[in-house]
C-alpha cells in the first residue's frame, strides 16, 4: 500500500540531500543488491541518524536526538498517521481541512521522540498536548522543543502521574480537544516482546547482535509492554475515553493486531459511541490499522464546527 498522497516521503530516499543536512548519516550508507544506496535497517544508529536527517529536511528541525535504548520511530509511517487524521477530520468539516491553526490534539505517550506533534504541527500548524509517564521521555521531548523553538508554542508536554490512566489526569476541566491519538504498547510481558524482536531480525535476514542486546530491542520497557498487551491498554483507553466524550471529538488509536477490533468495537458501542471508523494504515510489511471513534450527535458536532472550526465573521 502506498504514502498517502500528502506524505512528504514518496519514492526513495534523496541521501545526497539527506546527508548534506545531517553529515552523520553519511557513515552508515550502504548499497543494496541493486547497486541503490541505502542504509542498514537493523543498525539502530543508522536509523537514528535517517531519522534525524528526515525530521530536518522534510519538516523544519533544526535538530533532533532520542536517549539510547529508547523507541526511534519511522518517520514516513507515523506521517501517515497524521495525514490520515487530517482526513478524518475532513469528513466531519463537508470535505474541507478546518484551519490548523485552530486545530489542537491530543498525543497519549508521546515518547522520548515527541514525532506525531512535531510532523502534526509542521505539516498543518496543529497544536497540541503530549503526554509521558516517563521522566526520561519528557526530560527529551522538553529538550527537542526548546532546541526547536518554532515548535515550541505550540506543543505542551505533561507528565500522566497514574500510569493507570490514560485521559484522566490530562485533560482539565475546561479543555477540548479536536482528535487525540495514541500508538499503544503490543506486549504484555518482555518474553512475548523478545519473540516479536526475533522474528522481526529473521525478517531482515539478521542475526540478533548478543554483544549489545540494546540495539537489537529498540523501545524501554513502558514504551513496549503493559499489563493485558494492547489488548489490555485498548480496553482502558475506551474506558477511560467515555468520560470525556464531549471534550474530545474523535479519538483515535493505532491497533496493531486485528483481532483486537471486534471487543473494542463492542465495547466502545456499549459505552455510546455514534461513530467508529477503521481507517486501514499499511506500509511495506508492517499493517495496521487506524481507530477512531466518537462520543458527540450530530447536533453536538455541528455545535462543535461553529464554535471552534469556522472563522468569525
Amino acid at each position: 500500500m502506498p504514502f498517502h498522497p500528502r506524505n512528504r516521503h514518496q519514492g526513495h530516499y534523496h541521501f545526497a540531500k539527506l546527508t548534506a543536512r545531517n553529515p552523520a548519516l553519511k557513515p552508515h550508507l550502504t548499497r543494496n543488491p541493486s547497486g541503490e544506496q541505502t542504509i542498514d535497517f537493523s543498525d539502530a544508529a543508522a536509523v537514528k541518524e535517517l531519522n534525524r536527517a528526515l525530521l530536518q529536511t522534510q519538516y523544519g528541525l533544526t535538530t533532533w536526538d532520542i536517549p539510547e535504548g529508547y523507541l526511534c520511530p519511522p518517520v514516513p509511517g507515523r506521517a501517515d498517521v497524521i495525514h490520515a487524521i487530517a482526513d478524518l477530520l475532513s469528513t466531519s468539516h463537508d470535505g474541507q481541512l478546518p484551519p490548523g491553526t485552530q486545530l489542537r490534539g491530543l498525543d497519549i505517550g508521546c515518547g522520548a521522540n515527541l514525532i506525531y506533534p512535531l510532523i502534526g504541527h509542521a505539516a498543518y500548524r496543529w497544536r497540541f498536548v503530549a503526554s509521558e509517564t516517563d521522566q526520561m521521555a519528557l526530560d527529551n521531548a522538553r529538550r527537542i522543543l526548546k532546541a526547536n523553538p518554532d515548535f515550541l508554542p505550540a506543543i505542551e508536554v505533561r507528565k500522566q502521574a497514574d500510569p493507570a490512566q490514560v485521559f484522566s489526569g490530562i485533560i482539565d476541566a475546561e479543555e477540548r480537544f479536536d482528535f487525540s491519538l495514541c500508538n499503544p504498547p503490543f506486549h504484555a510481558d518482555q518474553a512475548t516482546a523478545r519473540a516479536a524482536n526475533q522474528k522481526k531480525w529473521q525478517q531482515l535476514g539478521k542475526r540478533e547482535n548478543k554483544s549489545d542486546p540494546g540495539l537489537n530491542f529498540a523501545g524501554q520497557s513502558h514504551e513496549l509492554i503493559c499489563p493485558g498487551g494492547e489488548a489490555g491498554f485498548l480496553q482502558r483507553l475506551a474506558a477511560d475515553s467515555k468520560d470525556f466524550g464531549e471534550q474530545v471529538f474523535w479519538f483515535t488509536t493505532l491497533v496493531s493486531k486485528a483481532a483486537n477490533l471486534p471487543a473494542l468495537r463492542q465495547q466502545l458501542e456499549k459505552q455510546g459511541a455514534r461513530d467508529l471508523r477503521v481507517i486501514d494504515m499499511a506500509q511495506g510489511n508492517k499493517h495496521s490499522r487506524l481507530l477512531a471513534w466518537t462520543y458527540l450527535d450530530k447536533k453536538q458536532r455541528r455545535a462543535w464546527r461553529r464554535k471552534r472550526w469556522q472563522p468569525a465573521e
